[in-house]
């Protein structure tokens, strides 16, 4: 059988190149929101809560772990199904980026 292909962003992001999963334009508004956020936290944690209060979506969460923006923190004992993750070098890259492109 054959092998599928998967996809490290730790490890490809580390070898230097450029994996397409990474690059700003595949950075969505709510993932950028999101980011964003963490950038001014300590140690760059990750929001549970939007502005207003509701719960960031887990797909957004689950997309920004699955690029390598975002990794889990550690596990919350009292509510094991929060995902508490905080922001990754790669994402402090892109976002950036993001922020040099939009003044170019």
């Amino acid at each position: 059988m054959p092998k599928s292909k998967t996809f490290n962003a730790a490890k490809n992001s580390s070898e230097g190149g450029d994996p397409a999963s990474l690059k700003i334009g595949n950075l969505t508004a709510p993932q950028k929101r999101w980011l964003k956020r963490g950038l001014g936290q300590p140690g760059g944690k990750l929001p549970l809560f939007d502005e207003n209060g509701r719960g960031i979506p887990v797909r957004t969460i689950r997309a920004c772990v699955d690029a390598g923006w975002a990794e889990p923190w550690f596990s919350n004992p009292i509510k094991p199904d929060w995902l508490v993750c905080k922001l990754t070098p790669a994402a402090i890259d892109v976002l950036a980026a993001s922020q040099n492109r939009k003044k170019s």
